[in-house]
Order: structure tokens, then C-alpha cells, then sequence
């Protein structure tokens, strides 16, 4: 297990292959609009830009069922080691206790801290958050929690199985009573919240499927409040000819094929595989959360760029 952790995580972070950071004065280059016409891509394929959101929905329609199963077909598995890493840089645990004894002494009305998991319908990654907090024993013990975690998917399908799993693994009272877990259907272009609203927001193998990668950074950007933070965990692009003609070879080759086998669904696998090459590199990312208005943004490479983790700041 230490052995797969080591090769999940790299040290490559930020604007270069070794900076630990990018300083604020040291931005990328200017980047285009992300949507410059009528058409998208949807994988290899052209499609309008109002045809694409219809179709990312259907593909995730028909894995909801074995989201599980998708991400380790994709992944070979070091999903649960990415996201893992994902909450240890979120740094949600420590936060929490503080919050907690913070809110002992002064019974805040409002919660201490709000966490926002987009495009996280079926709650893998806001379980660990539940988890991190405390939340599922402050359920158990109490009517209210200072933490609260939303969880927001534009597919009503996925977030079905969110909450049934989050039901069965917690019980009723985190979602009736304390409401530190909920589910919430929206679109990360234009979310249903209130400007300032939430201290963190997360987004894992989501952003390359929204339509408008801008206007979702714009609106990550609005509904975080002053000093909080943003965090994408995706999908990119291998700088080693050698190893990404290695990683090609099984993303094309074995990916769609097990997808047929084990879902019988060889065509949702295909656009997942090809809407990785078309998404934004590291660079490029950067870039734009810098164009979205963040601060200090850098990124940290795992398993030699095949997924990356950006990071960026609302400044105060």
C-alpha cells in the first residue's frame, strides 16, 4: 500500500516540474475563452454547445449504477488514493476540531464550515468529508452540527445513488436532523446558492464535462466566501512520451472494452477515455483559475500527471 501511495502522488507541483508554489506575481500566460463558438467537443465528437450538456447526462444516467466500478476501470483503482490525498490537502479534519471548539463556547447560529463537493453525485468524495469531520457521531449525539457538507450534481440519477448510499452507511439522522450531509441538484455553471456561501469547494472528475470549463470557474469563484478555497481533482495530461504512449494504450484499448463487458456500456467509457484528451492541460487550467479571479493557484501531479490537483484561493 505505501509502495502504491508513493507512485499515486508525485512531488511535481505548480508552475514547474519542482515549485512548491507560484507566487502571486508570477501568473500564466493569457488563455482564450474555453467555449469560442456554437460547437463543443463531446470526446473526438463536435457537437452544439446546447446538444452537450444533454449528452454528458445520458452517459452518467447510464453508469450512476457502477460509478464504483467506472472509476476503477479508469483509474486502476488509485481513485481511492487520489481522493484520499484530495482530503488530506484540504486539511478538513483539523478544521473541523477547531470549528467544534469554537462553536462549544459560542453556539454559533450559522455553520463554522461549509463544504461544497460539485459534480460529486454519488458521494464518494463527501463521505470522506463526513468521515474527516466527525459529522456521522454529532448525528448520533446531537440536532445540530457546525459542519455542514453539500453535495451538488446536475444529474438527479447520480445523486439517487448519493443519498441511498449515504442512507445506508449513515443512517437517516445526517440528512433529516443535523442536515450536515445533503444533496442538491444544480448546474456548475450557474449553482443554486447564494454568493459567499460556502469556505470550500470541490470538484473530482467533473470539471472536464462541464460545457463551459469559465463559467464554472466564474461560479466556483461567486459562491465562495472571501479567503476561501478551491479544489480540482481531475483527469490530465502525461508530459513522458514514454509512459503516456503506455497510458493511451490501455485508456483506448482496455478501458472501453471492460466498459462493454462489465456495464454493457462500451460508448460512455469511449467519451470518458477521449474527453480526457481533450480537456485543459496543467498549464492551461492554472491559467484560467487565474482568469476565474484566484490567488496562489498551483497544482500537484499524481501518478506522473495522469490526474492533477489544482488549487486556488478567493482572496480576502
Amino acid at each position: 500500500a505505501a509502495a502504491a501511495a508513493a507512485a499515486a502522488v508525485d512531488s511535481n507541483t505548480a508552475g514547474s516540474s519542482s515549485d512548491a508554489s507560484v507566487p502571486k506575481n508570477n501568473r500564466s500566460a493569457q488563455v482564450g475563452d474555453y467555449v469560442t463558438g456554437p460547437t463543443t467537443h463531446f470526446g473526438y465528437e463536435d457537437v452544439s454547445i446546447e446538444t452537450k450538456e444533454g449528452r454528458v447526462r445520458e452517459v452518467f444516467e447510464s453508469v450512476a449504477g457502477n460509478y464504483d466500478i467506472m472509476n476503477d476501470l479508469m483509474s486502476g483503482g488509485l481513485h481511492r488514493l487520489w481522493k484520499d490525498e484530495l482530503l488530506r490537502m484540504t486539511g478538513v479534519e483539523a478544521v473541523a476540531k477547531a470549528s467544534r471548539r469554537q462553536a462549544a463556547h459560542n453556539h454559533p447560529a450559522d455553520p463554522l464550515m461549509s463544504i461544497l463537493d460539485v459534480a460529486g453525485g454519488t458521494g464518494d468524495v463527501a463521505f470522506r468529508f463526513v468521515d474527516a469531520a466527525g459529522c456521522a457521531e454529532r448525528s448520533r449525539s446531537s440536532g445540530s452540527d457546525e459542519i455542514k457538507v453539500t453535495v451538488c450534481d446536475i444529474n438527479p440519477e447520480m445523486l439517487r445513488v448519493g443519498e441511498k448510499r449515504a442512507r445506508d452507511r449513515y443512517g437517516h439522522a445526517l440528512l433529516d436532523d443535523t442536515k450536515a450531509l445533503s444533496f442538491v441538484e444544480g448546474n456548475a455553471q450557474h449553482l443554486p446558492f447564494d454568493d459567499e456561501q460556502f469556505d470550500l469547494y470541490t470538484i473530482a472528475f467533473g470539471l472536464r464535462n462541464v460545457t463551459d470549463v469559465d463559467m464554472a470557474l466564474r461560479d466556483a469563484y461567486r459562491v465562495l466566501k472571501p479567503g476561501g478555497r478551491y479544489l480540482c481533482l481531475e483527469f490530465s495530461h502525461v508530459p513522458n512520451p514514454a509512459f503516456q504512449a503506455i497510458y493511451d494504450a490501455y485508456s483506448f484499448n482496455v478501458i472501453p472494452a471492460v466498459g462493454e463487458m462489465v456495464a454493457d456500456d462500451r460508448a460512455s467509457y469511449q467519451y470518458l477515455v477521449e474527453s480526457i484528451r481533450k480537456f485543459s492541460t496543467q498549464d492551461e487550467l492554472k491559467a484560467r483559475l487565474e482568469k476565474a479571479g484566484f490567488d496562489n493557484v498551483e497544482y500537484t501531479n499524481m501518478a506522473g500527471g495522469i490526474v492533477a490537483v489544482h488549487s486556488g484561493w478567493k482572496p480576502l
